[in-house]
């Protein structure tokens, strides 16, 4: 079972994470903040972070670069979610993989979790690149835009 490390600073949203992620079949991890997640990725390496973007002590833009800058975790797939606008995410942090703008479709985040589990961080596409599944899949969740 892959490992995926949530990292959410409410309890109740964690916990519902868990028992979504839980239940789809994967073996999941919890961090209250990014600073607590940093020491959990001192251990084993999951297969993708799904981490809320505004929590104490470390959010998680502070989060994405450090994981972006350790060469054995770069290619983790890093998925945001926030209620926050993706302008503010991306002045901290933009080599994300996936920013779910809350609340999201729980749906949506497992397909978006399986896919990227299965094929790893993606090559930024361009729109005319995206197809009508793929946009379908995406509905309420925000691509970061190509550099």
């Amino acid at each position: 079972m892959k490992l995926v490390l949530v990292v959410e600073d409410e309890y109740g949203n964690a916990e519902v994470m868990r028992l979504l992620l839980e239940t789809a079949g994967y073996r999941v991890a919890n961090a209250s903040n990014g600073k607590v997640a940093v020491e959990l990725l001192k251990g084993e390496a999951p297969a993708l972070i799904l981490s809320d973007f505004m929590m104490p002590t470390m959010n998680g833009g502070e989060l994405g670069q450090i994981v972006r800058s350790d060469p054995a975790l770069a290619q983790i797939p890093f998925i945001f979610m926030s209620g926050t606008s993706e302008e503010v995410v991306r002045q901290s942090f933009s080599d994300y993989d996936a920013l779910l703008v809350k609340p999201f479709d729980v749906d949506a985040l497992l397909e978006l979790v399986a896919q990227l589990l299965e094929s790893g961080r993606p090559a930024r596409p361009t729109s005319h690149e995206v197809d009508d599944s793929m946009k379908q899949l995406l509905k309420g969740i925000q691509l970061p835009p190509q550099e």
